[in-house]
């Protein structure tokens, strides 16, 4: 990959600030900094968190969200779109708003709902507003299946979740499998019309804070390379299992990745 950052893939993120270093912003920079991207980072929300859960978030203003994406959008030259925590209804008009003027532009979104200490971002309606507003623009959704069900109320199966959303505009699902019960870990990417191609990796046993976020940004990444979505979808997987797989424990909560493994 070339190291020329005039030459590098540009990938526009929209995520929260985590002062841990485990998940949000720095996750996505770490993320597509190892993947051989550069990174336009615009915060979406401050929060107070550490390594078990995040105590309290507070969103940054419309007017300024607008500021820091335009500012860049009008630059720079982006091919793809990641979105982390919105954390609001009106962080979620406005994130529509900016993508209805690049529909050119690949999006990955990664629903975030609950930080992994189950701290519940908002008590606005995001499910409602995420499946109006930004599903349908999305080109690739990566919930896990806690966020599947809750974007989907009423689906009885993962099939019936995954093509409830499908049906809503989303180009494809990365669901993951981290939360269920199962000796491997499944992931399944959904498409239209096409049986879902599944993906087992071997569990790993400790919990970790930020993998999503680096599932979704390392994603990103190779989109932005130009993979095709399968390959894309396989390499992001690789990348993030061996992040986690190399993972330290800097505080008395979760793991977090080490997204620089490759490195050591």
């Amino acid at each position: 990959m070339d190291t020329d950052i005039t030459s590098k893939p540009k990938v526009l993120c929209f995520s929260g600030l985590d002062p841990s270093g485990g998940a949000g912003i720095q996750a996505d920079i770490e993320a597509l900094f190892s993947a051989g991207c550069h990174c336009l980072p615009v915060v979406t929300s401050l929060t107070v968190q550490d390594t078990r859960n995040v105590m309290s978030a507070e969103a940054v203003s419309p007017a300024l969200l607008v500021q820091q994406a335009r500012a860049v959008l009008e630059d720079v030259s982006v091919q793809v779109i990641k979105i982390g925590l919105l954390g609001n209804v009106q962080t979620i008009e406005v994130v529509h708003t900016l993508l209805k003027d690049y529909p050119e532009i690949p999006v990955v979104l990664d629903p975030i709902l609950w930080a992994g200490g189950g701290f519940e971002f908002s008590k606005d309606d995001i499910v409602g507003a995420l499946r109006s507003l930004l599903l349908p623009l999305t080109h690739v959704l990566t919930p896990n299946t806690n966020e599947l069900f809750a974007l989907s109320p009423g689906a009885d199966t993962q099939d019936a979740a995954a093509n409830s959303l499908l049906d809503l505009g989303c180009k494809h699902l990365l669901v993951t499998g981290t939360h269920a019960q199962s000796e491997q870990v499944i992931n399944q990417l959904y498409t239209a019309h096409q049986a879902p191609l599944r993906f087992e990796w071997p569990r790993l046993a400790n919990e970790y804070h930020g993998s999503g976020c680096t599932l979704a940004s390392s994603l990103a990444a190779y989109l932005a390379h130009g993979f095709e979505m399968n390959e894309a979808v396989h390499r992001a997987q690789q990348y993030t299992w061996e992040s986690l797989q190399a993972g330290t424990r800097p505080g008395f909560g979760q793991w977090l990745p080490n997204r620089s493994y490759w490195n050591a």
